[in-house]
């Protein structure tokens, strides 16, 4: 029997999603004919919605009737808009036991044991920046190590990266942004993917080299060094120096080896971007269903972009394990609502118009496909921007939807792997951690088949399923983890991808 030209996702529904483009007069279920062309990834109202009235998808409001709509009309922002409704936070009302895999049972990967206990997927050297003025020097640094053959000599390490950033001065020294700034250099900088690191400043700066190792207690050592640029005597002489520095480095990084590990060492940063229709239905469930495979095998899968779980959060506070954890998320919520308002803006300033051409028509909609990412385990913490993230299982981290920013804090709390699923299209890459695409659609899959690692487009073509693909994607996570690379890692990304999130004047 052929596959279905709609998918219908929940019997309460009054919507459905085209799989296919739909042509006026095409049938679309039941006794519904398509009133007009409905792209696919798009909604076709199956009943009468009056003007006000909700609209309904995954059992869950999405926005509301702006004009009456008929059964076959196209539903999108021609007739769809946001509208205020009360939810029920119910916190911690849907917490449940997690059937955790242990022992020898337990999945393994091949991962860099370092001394301070955690783990790494890969053993870059790092090039650090407190601000702005010392990028081009790093940046300069990392080139002439990878130019001048040192690292041939040492097969072991992955190479050297350069992490650069637009910030660091002309800003407060403290407060909120300068905060983030700080725990995403402190981040990396302890970060188990690198085998050392080396921060470059230029001297004059707000970001001091110094007030961050005294705010964190880091200290310097063979593989954390640091450096200024006016003390060194300017570009030249520090670009020397600094790859003095990275020479001495390489030998003792180049001693760590691969072993087996626990899988209870992955923690997976769990991303979306270029959503398209299907991202709620394919690619995101997908990755929810292997986030809670890293979370019964131990580990950690970490859920942010706090914009876009909006009109979702009430789903993930009921999965609250206390109430502490529950009322965090929704503080962190209610700082957005002010943080858009007081800068001029609104929280469905969301979807973006590549998200809304692939059929999702407000935040609401595009948050519940996306809190899907974070599979059905307890919600053990909420985390800022950048925070180090300290529980296990299944947590959130307070970040704005824009994907590197997002990324960035969330390789900063500990993430060694990026999961990150798209269903218009992505080329993200990221450094020190390898990142994952999913595509949420069989025909963007076969378009941009170079860049995908995991087409989860077959589960809306009927030929598999969320937990047959989200078993493939767990297994690709200990694969990739264990240093097979990534599609965007076989291509190169991952060097211009460090956007820590700037809150605050620039003066």
């Amino acid at each position: 029997m052929p596959a279905a030209v709609t998918l219908r996702l929940n019997a309460a529904d009054n919507v459905v999603v085209a799989r296919v483009d739909l042509a006026p007069g095409a049938p679309a279920e039941g006794d519904v004919i398509a009133k007009d062309h409905v792209p696919s990834g798009h909604k076709v109202a199956t009943a009468a919605i009056p003007k006000g009235a909700p609209v309904r998808k995954y059992d869950q409001i999405i926005g509301f009737a702006s004009i009456d709509i008929a059964p076959g009309d196209h539903v999108h922002v021609h007739n769809c808009a946001m509208g205020d409704f009360d939810r029920d936070y119910a916190i911690g009302s849907a917490v449940k036991a997690v059937d955790y895999v242990t022992g020898a049972e337990r999945a393994t990967f091949q991962g860099y044991v370092r001394p301070s206990g955690r783990v790494g997927t890969r053993n870059y050297i790092g090039v650090l920046t407190s601000v702005n003025c010392s990028a081009s020097v790093a940046r300069f640094i990392a080139r002439d190590v990878e130019a001048s053959g040192m690292l041939a000599k040492f097969p072991g390490v992955d190479g050297c990266v350069a992490l650069t950033h637009s910030t660091g001065c002309g800003m407060a020294g403290a407060g909120e942004g300068y905060d983030n700034l700080q725990r995403v250099l402190w981040g990396h900088a302890r970060h188990p993917n690198f085998a050392g690191v080396l921060m470059v400043g230029l001297g004059c700066e707000v970001n001091q080299i110094d007030f961050l190792l005294e705010a964190y207690g880091v200290e310097r050592g063979p593989l954390f060094r640091t450096m200024n640029i006016q003390d060194a005597g300017g570009v030249r002489k520090t670009v020397d120096w600094g790859m003095s520095m990275v020479r001495e480095m390489l030998p003792e990084a180049a001693k760590a080896k691969r072993e087996t590990v626990s899988a209870e060492h992955l923690s997976v940063a769990l991303q979306c971007g270029g959503s398209d229709g299907y991202s709620g239905i394919t690619a995101n469930p997908a990755l929810g269903y292997a986030a809670d495979q890293v979370v019964r095998h131990g580990g950690q899968a970490i859920l942010a972009e706090t914009p876009e779980i909006y009109g979702a959060e009430h789903l993930l506070t009921r999965r609250a394990v206390s109430k502490a954890v529950g009322e965090r998320l929704i503080e962190r919520i209610r700082w957005w609502e002010d943080y858009t308002a007081r800068n001029g803006g609104e929280m469905d300033n969301n979807p973006s118009p590549g998200n809304k051409a692939g059929g999702l028509t407000t935040i609401l909609e595009k948050s519940l496909g996306a809190a899907a990412k974070g599979g059905t385990t307890n919600l053990a913490g909420v985390y800022k921007y950048g925070e180090p993230a300290d529980a296990k299982g299944f947590v959130f981290m307070d970040s704005p939807g824009y994907d590197p920013a997002s990324i960035t804090g969330q390789v900063a709390s500990g993430a060694n792997l990026v999961c990150f699923t798209t269903g218009r299209g992505s080329v993200y890459g990221n450094k020190p951690c390898p990142s994952i695409k999913l595509a949420t659609n069989t025909t963007m899959y076969r378009k941009m088949a170079e860049d995908m690692d995991v087409n989860c487009g077959t589960i809306a073509d009927g030929e598999a399923t969320v937990q047959s693909v989200g078993q493939e994607i767990f297994e690709r996570f200990l694969a990739i983890a264990s240093g097979e690379p990534s599609k965007s890692e076989a291509q190169g990304l991952g060097d211009a991808e460090f956007i820590p999130w700037q809150i605050g004047a620039v003066m």
